[in-house]
């Protein structure tokens, strides 16, 4: 497979007239495969220089942070880049490592440091990444200067720049040769700044003092050189129990369905570290860029919305240079047992969309606390209230499982039993179900109103929202809530599936109940 992804990332160009190939930035950045002619060379060339041209546009003087995960394609794409950044007189900033892999949130804290320190040369970066997806496929996403994934505004315009590129056979598109484009890039520490900056954000100490057992599988991902590095630079000890760089990730179990997929939320992902987990009082995995945590205690791999809820609590009760004023912020479909948690602490919940570029502003400006989404992705605050990083870092919240363990004696499951001692007992699903074109129009046409049933799943309906509540963007689907019980839907962006999540405060037969009529009043209204 490796050849072949390879050979076709140069040989396939891609048909600038077919939707299936041109430039599709979605939640987070283009994705695609250079066997299906959707991650190639020639879209990598493109999107760099439509990068160039928006840093010129946003008047960016400072340098360009460029990281890779380990896919096999990301090197290649990673290159292709470069050639092009340097040759638009860009300042571009590698990882100063042998292998130059740089996980997200390492660029994404980088950027946040440059710019303090030089608000008049702002930096952006460029992150090289399909995140978890499977070993053929091929990523790139932007960071703008405010450190996070950029908004649709700002993709919108790169994706329209660079398919232009495409139509025009890369006409305009500047490049100079590898060897000049390696000779030219400022080599970075990027793993130094991030380890020596780590303090701001966990409590280190109390990590130390505590005396845990730490493992962690990176799943052969961008994250292994900063957990390799961690004991030396912090006296944490932490054993890295994979330490594997291979773009084939052959060493990987499959998935639930035969795929390979370095999910790190994934029992099946994680089924090496989970058969070794006595060993440990607590362990870790993340997925190749680092931006996802996997948290790992004598009960077996926690579930992230379970994990998220952990945090908040933790958080609200062990930060005390944390402004009250302070939102926390989640995604529509993450688990209500974080409404109650922040309710409960008398504080403001901010629910956006699916997606961390939701939390960037808060997280930037100071005024959001922490942001987390049901996919094991989350981010925030350093301990004494100021930004540490806008997009999602999975490093960071491994090792706050740590602080949480060492700090309180409990493990993070243990911790989450006695918030549904306080709180309900929460159980949750997502269901995915075959979608048709006219159907995926018609989520463009919900409102409110769209629901016509006073009830669901024997309560009485208290909301329907096409908008999120936090900052009243459109959610791309519709949420239905009642007392004790939710349901939310909304189309995928890169396949034919209507995306059905549901929660019960009242047990599995409710949660059926649920899904079942979530999915009629859906097969209604669409």
């Amino acid at each position: 497979m490796l050849t072949a992804l390879l050979q076709d990332y140069f040989a396939r160009i891609p048909d600038a007239g077919n939707p299936l190939q041109q430039v599709c930035f979605g939640t987070s950045g283009h994705r695609g495969s250079s066997l299906k002619t959707s991650f190639n060379e020639h879209h990598v060339l493109a999107i760099a220089q439509a990068v160039a041209d928006y840093r010129q546009l946003q008047g960016y003087t400072g340098p360009l942070h460029l990281g890779r995960d380990t896919h096999a394609l990301s090197e290649e794409a990673w290159n292709s880049a470069l050639r092009v950044l340097v040759a638009n007189g860009i300042d571009v900033r590698i990882d100063a490592g042998e292998s130059a892999i740089t996980a997200t949130p390492v660029i994404s804290h980088s950027i946040l440091v440059h710019n303090r320190k030089f608000p008049d040369q702002l930096s952006d970066g460029l992150v090289i990444t399909p995140s978890h997806n499977p070993p053929e496929d091929g990523g790139i996403k932007y960071n703008p200067a405010h450190g996070g994934p950029a908004d649709t505004d700002a993709t919108g315009w790169i994706q329209d720049r660079a398919n232009g590129y495409l139509a025009a056979g890369l006409e305009g598109v500047k490049r100079i040769p590898l060897e000049a484009g390696i000779a030219s890039a400022e080599p970075f520490d990027y793993t130094g700044q991030y380890l020596a900056d780590l303090e701001q954000v966990v409590d280190l100490a109390a990590i130390r003092e505590a005396g845990l057992k730490l493992g962690v599988d990176p799943l052969g991902g961008a994250g292994l050189p900063v957990w390799q590095a961690l004991t030396e630079k912090t006296g944490i000890p932490v054993e890295v129990v994979n330490d594997t760089l291979d773009g084939s990730f052959a060493f990987m179990p499959p998935d639930h369905d035969g795929k390979i997929r370095m999910d790190c939320s994934s029992p099946f992902a994680m089924e090496k570290l989970l058969a070794i987990k006595e060993r440990f009082d607590l362990a870790f995995g993340n997925d190749p860029d680092a931006d996802r945590h996997g948290i790992v205690d004598q009960q077996g791999l926690m579930s992230p919305n379970h994990f998220l809820a952990v945090c908040i609590d933790y958080l609200l009760t062990h930060r005390p240079q944390w402004s009250r004023s302070l939102k926390i912020g989640k995604t529509l479909v993450s688990s209500s047992m974080i409404d109650r948690v922040v309710a409960s602490h008398n504080r403001v919940l901010y629910e956006t969309p699916v997606g961390l570029k939701w939390f960037v502003e808060g997280l930037q400006q100071g005024w959001l606390a922490f942001g987390g989404e049901e996919s094991a992705g989350a981010t925030l605050l350093t301990r004494s209230g100021e930004p540490w990083s806008t997009d999602k870092d999975g490093i960071a919240l491994c090792l706050l499982a740590a602080e949480i363990m060492a700090v309180t004696g409990k493990s993070p499951s243990e911790y989450y039993q006695h918030l549904t001692e306080r709180h309900g007992h929460p159980v949750y699903r997502r269901v995915d179900t075959p979608l048709t074109p006219e159907q995926k129009a018609g989520f463009k046409h919900l409102d409110a109103h769209s629901i016509q049933s006073s009830e669901l799943a024997g309560e009485v309906i208290q909301s329907v929202l096409v908008n999120a509540p936090g900052n009243q963007a459109a959610i791309g689907g519709i949420k239905v809530v009642t007392e004790n019980g939710w349901f939310a839907a909304r189309p995928s962006g890169t396949e034919p599936l209507c995306k059905v999540y549901a929660e019960s405060f009242k047990g599995e037969q409710h949660l059926n109940s649920l899904i079942a009529e979530a999915n009629q009043l859906l097969k209604h209204v669409l």
